[in-house]
């Protein structure tokens, strides 16, 4: 078999297509097979040794098999500075890379490290929206659930692992203090996020996270590979949840699979059960409570004997959330129950808690169970009943949100589901009141989630209640201030 991965012996034709940017670029056959082959190295794909007359089959019609379309398509995409598909280049891409494609991915340490290092470059350099996500497919279903599975499943033994010193005697070159800061890091783009949203600081996480991967594959001692995969696991997330809130949904799937991989190489069960509740929240957003309901009761299994009070409040609001989608009210409310009664406990042990979970506080409890509450009145015909029910808690999580100036998001977010409310409730005025407000702060943070939920909002009240002069003025607000999608990056 050749190195350079050429495919088949079937006739061939000129490969025009891959001529034209060939000659546009204006790179000599050498050139391009030199650039191709220091990729490939950068890849870890050593046996791919490409030269003139390899470059030459290529435009006579040869199919090379991965990964050189993938190569192919970021050297063009570089040079010309937008995004030139593998398809674009008339070639194939039947055989994609596992961190392209599917979310069924090997459990193993070095394969996870692979899989996130070669999927946050390719974000990095062609994260020009609905480029990746283009080229991946959201999983659903079977295919979802039963790979997500084996995140419970014990590995087997691993060799002793990597040495305690590098090449040469050679110390690690990465001290604990300087581990703290990496951890120290990861927090402070989660409370970016929080405070700005997703759109502003996706790059710069995705970018940290290909720099945590780098360290990964060097000589470490056991502890500091846990550690470390932990903050991959923490940095994978955190980018699914920025991809998840700029619109990108296969990325943002994308990224949740391969933290959930790192999770468990740091034995962080839950920090798992977090980065499910994420995927959790993700398929109901997507319209798959069923799906929801799955990774939620993953969740709650593999951390039952581990998680904090304030996980398992997390996950039981979770919970709620996806028995409401589902349409049964009688679950819904008794994981509402378990969500406040197991909140109570929260502190009584004095235990640490990792930063991934401060976020959840009374007023995300609240803003949880209210929105469960809401899903509720529309699963069941806009209930008058079950949308009463909400406005009392989603008042008390905006009257907190309000007073917290980190989570601006979130305050966004439950002022569009108090307009819902009242939307619910027949009660216009207030609605536009609650749009306003909701608009004074989507503008303050780059975030599609809150863009889009407070279109859709006002376009659902304009239709109902069009003539009323709140909502006639807050439709023509947003016409001008809040005119177009953010674009992802």
């Amino acid at each position: 078999m050749s190195g350079n991965g050429a495919s088949g012996t079937a006739e061939k034709r000129p490969n025009d297509q891959l001529t034209s940017w060939f000659v546009r670029s204006g790179w000599s056959k050498g050139e391009l097979a030199r650039q191709v082959n220091r990729r490939a190295r950068a890849l870890g794909a050593h046996h791919i040794s490409t030269d003139t007359s390899r470059v030459r089959r290529w435009l006579d019609g040869e199919q090379p098999r991965e990964p050189i379309p993938r190569i192919l398509s970021e050297l063009f995409s570089e040079r010309f500075g937008s995004v030139v598909a593998i398809e674009d280049l008339g070639l194939r891409t039947a055989h994609q890379s596992p961190s392209v494609s599917g979310v069924d991915l090997p459990w193993a340490g070095p394969q996870t490290v692979a899989l996130l290092s070669e999927f946050s470059r390719s974000d990095l350099m062609l994260a020009r929206r609905g480029f990746l996500g283009t080229s991946l497919a959201l999983s659903a279903g079977p295919a979802l659930i039963e790979p997500m599975q084996r995140w419970l499943v014990p590995v087997p033994a691993a060799d002793p692992g990597p040495r305690e010193s590098g090449p040469a005697g050679r110390p690690p070159r990465l001290s604990g203090p300087e581990l703290d800061l990496l951890e120290a890091t990861t927090a402070m783009f989660r409370q970016w996020d929080a405070q700005c949203g997703g759109g502003l600081r996706r790059k710069a996480v995705v970018g940290q996270l290909h720099e945590v991967t780098d360290l990964l594959q060097e000589p470490h001692p056991a502890p500091t590979m846990k550690r470390l995969f932990k903050v991959a696991a923490e940095l994978a997330e955190l980018a699914g949840w920025m991809s998840y809130d700029v619109g990108l949904q296969p990325t943002a799937q994308k990224y949740f699979v391969l933290a959930l991989h790192a999770a468990k190489e740091a034995g962080d069960k839950p920090l798992g059960s977090y980065i499910l509740s994420n995927m959790s929240r993700q398929m109901i957003h997507l319209g798959r409570p069923e799906d929801a309901l799955e990774l939620i009761h993953l969740a709650q299994y593999g951390s039952r004997d581990c998680a904090t009070p304030r996980t398992q409040a997390m996950l039981y609001a979770m919970e709620a959330r996806a028995y409401a989608n589902m349409g049964q009210p009688s679950r819904c409310k008794r994981a509402v129950r378990m969500a406040e009664d197991t909140f109570a406990d929260v502190g009584l042990g004095g235990e640490p808690e990792p930063d991934w979970i401060r976020f959840f506080s009374e007023a995300e409890l609240n803003g949880e169970n209210s929105h469960s509450y809401r899903d509720l009145a529309y699963v069941a015909g806009r209930s008058p009943m079950y949308a009463s029910l909400a406005e009392p808690v989603m008042e008390r999580a905006v009257e907190l949100f309000g007073k917290d100036d980190e989570h601006q998001r979130s305050y966004a977010l439950n002022l569009v589901g108090m307009a819902t409310v009242h939307l619910l409730q027949r009660a216009p005025e207030q609605a536009a009141n609650y749009a306003e407000r909701a608009l004074d702060v989507a503008r303050k943070v780059r975030s599609e989630r809150v863009n889009t939920r407070l279109r859709k909002t006002v376009d659902t009240a304009a239709r109902a209640y069009g003539d009323v002069a709140e909502i006639a003025r807050l439709t023509d607000r947003l016409s001008v201030q809040l005119p177009e999608s953010a674009e992802a990056v």
